[in-house]
């Protein structure tokens, strides 16, 4: 029988994912899509706090311990909002004063998480940068700024390797059992060009390879690779052509799961499949005798749970339908 897909073994990882397990997701826009999966399945996660950002250079900078106030020289106001450069316009206000609370109490909540974190899964979605001309800088977002402003630079793979290079030194010091995982994301940059885009995505990869063989700690996941040589066909995408769909995103998670999470914690997310399935059923009869006793099934079901997950939420669900 002929084999129309490229199919290949992700080998598993030496440090496992459990149901105990503090995690954080940085980067770009997969970085939520991976975060948002992973809180479904009830796991301690902070998905992508600081929004969705592109390259490698801004992600370190405000994932350094050090970073602790946003750079004064870089908020700026358009149309009579307020914005920072290093992150993403969900940070925005009609105040400098309270956008400034609002991402100075972000990096205050990060920088008191990441010494108990115990994984840091960050996605890299372009090696392309650009820089602020006045005062110099690089930027995580133009906000729409006219283009005269910035200047577009490719990142070499040296200058993400140094970039991290730092990070990693200061994350190390305030966390020794941190665990990095790296992954490129599968969303094609084509507005920079497909040949363009290429070139990016190979630069981020070779960036990861150097940095898994240079740190102990930090690991690569294939999702990018998954999208292209795997699922290598355009009904795995959204109607952009772009971004995965579902059923991508589904699978790669699945394949991620695979590789990262504990037995423990596999046995759960099976169990927590089949709860959930139940908490979308609808009766045609809500108050039949037959959906009542499946409600209070479901609903012990829950409590079995509920010392080790939070499922507080569910069982009031549960309880408002019993009679």
């Amino acid at each position: 029988m002929q084999n129309f897909r490229t199919i290949f073994q992700i080998p598993p990882s030496s440090t496992k994912i459990s149901l105990d397990s503090q995690i954080l997701t940085v980067g770009s826009c997969f970085a939520d899509v991976v975060g948002n999966q992973l809180r479904d399945n009830k796991l301690d996660v902070l998905v992508n706090p600081f929004g969705t950002l592109f390259n490698p250079l801004s992600i370190f900078k405000i994932l350094s311990p050090t970073y602790t106030q946003a750079d004064e020289h870089l908020y700026i106001e358009n149309q009579k909002m307020w914005l920072h450069y290093d992150f993403h316009s969900q940070f925005i206000s009609h105040s400098k004063e309270n956008l400034q609370e609002q991402i100075n109490q972000t990096l205050f909540a990060i920088n008191c998480q990441l010494p108990t974190t115990n994984y840091l899964l960050i996605t890299f979605g372009t090696a392309f940068i650009y820089k602020l001309l006045n005062p110099q800088s690089y930027v995580a977002n133009c906000h729409k700024m006219p283009n005269n402003l910035f200047e577009k630079e490719l990142l070499s793979v040296k200058d993400i390797c140094k970039g991290f290079a730092i990070l990693h030194k200061e994350l190390k010091e305030i966390n020794p059992d941190l665990t990095i995982i790296l992954t490129v994301s599968p969303v094609r940059h084509t507005k920079d060009g497909i040949p363009e885009n290429q070139v990016s995505k190979s630069i981020l990869r070779a960036a990861c390879h150097y940095l898994t063989t240079d740190y102990e700690n930090v690991s690569y996941f294939p999702s990018y690779e998954i999208m292209m040589d795997d699922l290598r066909d355009y009904r795995f995408y959204k109607p952009d052509l772009i971004h995965p769909n579902e059923v991508a995103e589904q699978y790669i998670f699945e394949k991620f799961s695979e590789t990262y999470f504990d037995e423990s914690l596999k046995d759960f997310t099976k169990e927590w499949a089949s709860i959930q399935s139940s908490l979308n059923h609808r009766s045609f009869n809500e108050k039949s005798e037959s959906h009542q006793v499946f409600l209070k099934k479901l609903l012990e079901d829950l409590t079995k749970i509920s010392g080790r997950v939070d499922v507080r939420e569910e069982v009031n669900f549960v309880r408002q339908k019993l009679v």
